[in-house]
């Protein structure tokens, strides 16, 4: 498959792995890319910058093909040094950052400086063209289906992908809803060049994560997630569990909740333990409502030929209905 994307990255197909935390480690992005996807480095799933600096080297010596490191930058009262986490990943060559969160035109212009292409995550049409303004080369533009943070608009995936093509004049990524050749012919269909997939690399077999918890993916349904965080305006949509059903009830109590009547239950290092060990109970799971659509865990390698043949499969014989 030939797009603007595929172009950008260097890839064989437009297949891009989202940058997960916990998740987005070498063994998936090399994998990824192996298959002729663009993988993607998590870079706070890392410990410190220079863990950044091991893992990307670790991740070269799995796959000679390309791949890149995500970055996202959120407002928190001990913010993790971002900047120094920018520098590994310059230092070390990569060529593709993804970011999401804020996007400060100083480190724009320190990657466009060493070459650096950049994709920027957007919840929202509005905020897509404010990225474009400010000079990333690509935006993989997140509907309401999506696992993480959609934003507060609420706008699904069909709407958002149609108005952003018309919109927004770099090349678009579909991200959110998408999990097999059907979704991601119906996102060419609407105007985008690539997609973007977290939740459906998760079931995979090469994903490190516990083998329970991508089980749990597979019987999962549509109906199986919850967005926790609405009452707080940070919706976050995550699989429905024993943990997140509390914190949903704690959220609906008569006079609403404080972040700190959650705290307890949402932590980061909590969610890592549940991935790590198959415990659910433990702490969060992020997934996307695509989780309906998984019924297999198949290597990268087979989901990404799959998906393609699916896609092209779809997309001529909805030429051939509309000619």
């Amino acid at each position: 498959m030939k797009t603007r994307i595929t172009e950008l990255l260097g890839t064989r197909y437009p297949i891009i792995q989202g940058g997960m935390m916990w998740v987005g480690r070498a063994e998936l992005a090399a994998a990824v890319s192996n298959a002729g996807g663009f993988g993607i480095l998590t870079a706070l799933t890392q410990p410190t910058p220079e863990d950044l600096v091991k893992e990307i080297a670790r991740c070269r010596n799995m796959t000679d093909q390309p791949f890149g490191v995500n970055l996202t930058i959120l407002p928190s009262a001990k913010p993790p040094p971002y900047e120094a986490y920018l520098d590994a990943a310059l230092d070390s060559g990569i060529k593709v950052l993804e970011t999401a969160g804020n996007n400060p035109k100083e480190f724009i212009a320190k990657a466009k400086a060493r070459g650096v292409k950049i994709i920027h995550k957007c919840t929202a049409v509005r905020h897509a063209l404010s990225a474009e303004r400010n000079g990333v080369d690509a935006i993989s533009i997140d509907g309401m289906e999506c696992a993480g943070h959609p934003g507060e608009d609420q706008i699904g995936c069909l709407m958002l992908f149609a108005i952003a093509a018309k919109k927004v004049k770099i090349p678009l990524i579909a991200s959110g809803g998408i999990a097999d050749g059907a979704t991601m012919a119906a996102a060419f269909a609407l105007g985008i060049e690539g997609v973007n997939m977290g939740t459906r690399f998760c079931a995979t077999v090469e994903a490190p994560i516990h083998d329970h918890i991508k089980q749990l993916l597979v019987k999962a349904s549509e109906r199986d997630t919850n967005l926790i965080f609405r009452t707080l305006h940070n919706t976050g949509r995550v699989l429905k569990t024993p943990v997140s059903d509390e914190v949903v009830a704690i959220e609906n109590r008569p006079g609403g909740a404080k972040f700190e009547d959650i705290q307890h239950l949402v932590s980061g290092a909590k969610g890592r333990v549940a991935l790590e060990t198959g415990d659910e109970k433990v702490g969060l799971i992020w997934a996307g409502q695509s989780v309906g659509l998984i019924d297999d865990i198949p290597t990268c390698a087979e989901l990404i030929e799959r998906m393609v043949g699916e896609c092209r499969e779809l997309l001529a014989q909805a030429g051939r209905r509309a000619s």
